[in-house]
């Protein structure tokens, strides 16, 4: 399932793929993480409140204030207030109200005086962060169809540069250089890029404006020089058919971030001549595409929350007919991998955590499915991948990372890991035929390692160990899972990292991070910049609340539609457990999460707001309801099956009603906030920040700060390039530090 609203952090997990596009999309998040320090500045004061703590007051300057125009929406005989509806700039997906411009760059203005009298802590944070930076760090080489390929950055460079040699060869070309694609571009991401079968062409994918419509370009890797062919609005993931002369892409739609087409490119050709493969006329669902890992097949899925329709088609006939392996009518989510004359299938038609299953490829019908290993509640099946020999799962048992390993005959092993809890997931692995499978392994305390995992006789060999030139000692720091017990008696897992000798007397501050939405898990992982944060004596915390799949299926599906409020419930409970549990205190605790994580921050903050010392939206989803009763944005159809339909059912509008964080503002105090977003992103639009931050500032009645910073040139990422999010991030974790008045 591709989440809408991208859950991932500004320490994403950052796995060995070839290109950003599926970092964005499948990351196994880390957390946000806080620097300490602080510095002096005469724009701030600390204003102490009722509790021992004090908050971090508003500037001296004047804060915006947005107008207040009244908007009416009527739903059900029910009317709701809007009073910055205004801010959506009505010919959207176009932005050039000069209005609303001008309140976005008022609020901009108003952090950047923030920042003025904070600049030695963000320009000290940002090079601490920038400090463990391996700043020429080299990719581990990989072997693909007689070529081995690898990426380095130069120092001090934003972006990589991919090169490839010749098996038996010495000669080294370089294919694709980020940095002088980048030279022209404010904002630049590489998307996707793909080598040809004939090993002569590379087709690669970039944005360039942070709204993730990617144009394609086609190299000649013989004469290192672009063919004519410019493809433009694509969804930006790409592959190659059979031939070497066929490009599949997902063209998304003029005015909607929405892809309904399935499109082959002939290499030569106009892209207006490009045939539709497949048509995706329900706008409910996403489409997705892959080759399994022998590479025989093109698999094309269309995909709607907990339903998924999947067809296969050879890669060497890519216009043939589609066979579809399952319907949406049967109701239910299915992953697939080929090996030999089999289809390999997770899928959770009889138990919710997923089952495997093996099916002729010349005869797929649901009778004919053989079952491997059936589902279990302790065991989450989340991922296959077939070699020559060997079959690899991803699974999850009771919230613990593991990977079995078999042979296709006998039963599976687990392959067993040197620590737990632990994040653990595959590499990038291309050659189906390989005696191995390249693994990485993490944890909290634990930076990245790749292994290689030898399926002939189980050994681990190490081939990379995150490098951090300023230094790290693992035994200084402690990580752990605790169960905190819910409101309804639901026992939630709790990950925490702190540095070794801390007291449980409430006397640590507290960062506590969660996201919770769409089965999307925060995993346990390691961050170079959490270190600074910890080593001024924070614990660092991750709330594995439901609506994630921490525990599973199930987990997930007791975190929306009717049950979404158990989300904010989860994460609340939490906090107030372990302020009891003695690992912070009431009203020292700072929050934050992104995207419907924000929607999170923005819950929690409305329901508890005497437990933060700070929070942290980051791209918040807090209009929920007005989103949802908008149909014309692209991402509202498909959100119905996770948020509900409240234009057609009352019971859903009235839920939404009651949670939706900027429907749920009232006059009373709430502690500081950093509320970020991106003016091109097309997940979360900017008016949801925006309004969130008018609406706060108007009712609240305390004089904490309220800062928004809106990136007029991105979107739902930030800024592009390594070094420029590292001056993001310092932005950020000033803002935090301030709150918790640690000076340096």
């Amino acid at each position: 399932m591709l989440e809408r609203r991208c859950k991932n952090s500004m320490f994403a997990d950052i796995s060995n793929t070839k290109g950003s596009i599926k970092f964005f999309r499948t990351i196994i998040t880390t957390v946000f993480m806080v620097f300490l320090g602080s510095c002096g500045d005469r724009t701030l004061e600390i204003d102490s409140m009722e509790n021992s703590y004090s908050q971090l007051s508003e500037l001296t300057v004047k804060a915006p204030a947005a107008k207040r125009e009244r908007e009416i929406i009527t739903h059900h005989g029910r009317e709701v207030d809007d009073y910055y509806f205004w801010l959506k700039d009505q010919s959207y997906p176009i932005i050039d109200d000069t209005e609303v411009l001008d309140y976005l760059e008022q609020e901009n203005n108003y952090f950047k005086t923030f920042l003025d009298s904070n600049q030695n802590l963000v320009d000290t944070l940002f090079e601490e962060f920038k400090s463990r930076v391996d700043k020429e760090e080299k990719s581990l080489p990989y072997t693909k169809n007689g070529y081995e390929y690898w990426w380095y950055f130069e120092a001090d460079s934003d972006y990589r540069t991919h090169v490839r040699k010749e098996i038996g060869s010495d000669e080294i070309q370089i294919i694709l250089n980020e940095t002088e694609l980048s030279k022209s571009y404010d904002y630049f991401v590489l998307g996707d890029w793909e080598i040809s079968p004939d090993n002569t062409l590379l087709a690669y994918t970039i944005d360039t404006s942070g709204d993730e419509r990617y144009q394609l370009k086609i190299l000649d890797l013989e004469t290192m020089q672009h063919k004519n062919d410019v493809l433009n609005d694509v969804e930006g993931s790409i592959v190659f058919g059979g031939n070497s002369r066929e490009i599949i892409y997902l063209l998304l739609e003029q005015d909607r971030w929405h892809a309904k087409e399935l499109k082959v490119h002939l290499i030569g050709e106009d892209q207006a001549s490009d045939e539709t493969i497949y048509l995706e006329k329900d706008d409910g669902f996403f489409i997705d595409f892959s080759l399994t890992s022998d590479e025989k097949y093109l698999v094309v899925s269309s995909s709607r929350s907990e339903v998924t329709e999947s067809y296969i088609v050879p890669r060497n006939d890519i216009f043939s007919k589609l066979t579809q392996v399952v319907s949406r009518d049967q109701g239910f989510d299915i992953r697939l991998d080929h090996a030999g004359d089999r289809f390999y299938l997770l899928a959770n038609d009889t138990h919710k955590n997923f089952r495997l299953i093996s099916v002729l490829d010349n005869n797929l019908s649901y009778d004919n499915w053989e079952v491997i290993l059936e589902g279990t509640d302790d065991r989450y099946f989340l991922d296959i991948k077939t070699f020559e020999k060997f079959l690899i799962l991803k699974c999850r048992d009771k919230g613990l990372d593991t990977l079995l390993i078999g042979n296709y005959a006998d039963s599976f092993e687990g392959i067993e890991f040197p620590e737990s809890p632990a994040t653990i997931n595959l590499s990038y692995n291309p050659e189906f035929d390989q005696s191995f499978v390249r693994l990485n392994f993490q944890s909290m305390i634990t930076p990245q390692t790749t292994f290689d995992y030898q399926f002939k006789d189980g050994r681990f060999v190490t081939r990379k160990i995150q490098n951090i030139p300023s230094g790290y000692d693992s035994s200084l720091y402690k990580t752990e899972r605790i169960m905190i017990k819910a409101r309804d008696g639901v026992e939630i897992p709790v990950s925490l990292v702190y540095k070794n000798g801390m007291e449980r007397d409430g006397s640590s501050p507290m960062m506590l991070y969660g996201y919770g939405a769409y089965g999307s898990t925060i995993s346990p992982t390691f961050s170079t910049m959490r270190l600074s944060f910890l080593d001024r004596g924070f614990i660092y915390a991750i709330a594995h609340v439901r609506g994630g799949a921490m525990l599973g299926y199930q987990w997930y599906l007791d975190g929306k539609l009717e049950k979404r409020e158990n989300t904010f419930n989860d994460f609340v409970d939490v906090g107030r457990e372990l302020i009891e549990l003695g690992y912070s205190d009431k009203g020292n605790i700072s929050i934050s999460g992104r995207s419907a994580g924000g929607e999170l921050m923005g819950a929690a903050v409305v329901q508890a707001p005497e437990l933060w010392r700070s929070v942290i939206l980051g791209v918040p989803f807090v209009d929920v309801l007005n989103t949802m009763l908008d149909e014309d944005l692209p991402l509202t159809p498909p959100e119905w099956k996770e948020w509900g339909n409240p234009i057609k059912n009352v019971e859903a509008f009235d839920l939404i009603r009651k949670y939706s964080p900027y429907d749920n503002i009232k006059a009373e105090s709430y502690p500081p906030m950093l509320v970020t977003g991106g003016l091109n992103d097309p997940r979360v639009t900017y008016w949801e920040p925006a309004k969130w931050t008018a609406k706060m500032r108007h009712l609240k009645i305390d004089t904490n700060l309220l800062v928004m910073r809106i990136n007029m040139g991105a979107g739902h990422f930030a800024n592009s390039g390594r070094y420029e999010r590292l001056r993001d991030y310092s932005e950020e974790y000033s803002f935090v530090l301030r709150a918790h008045e640690i000076e340096k």
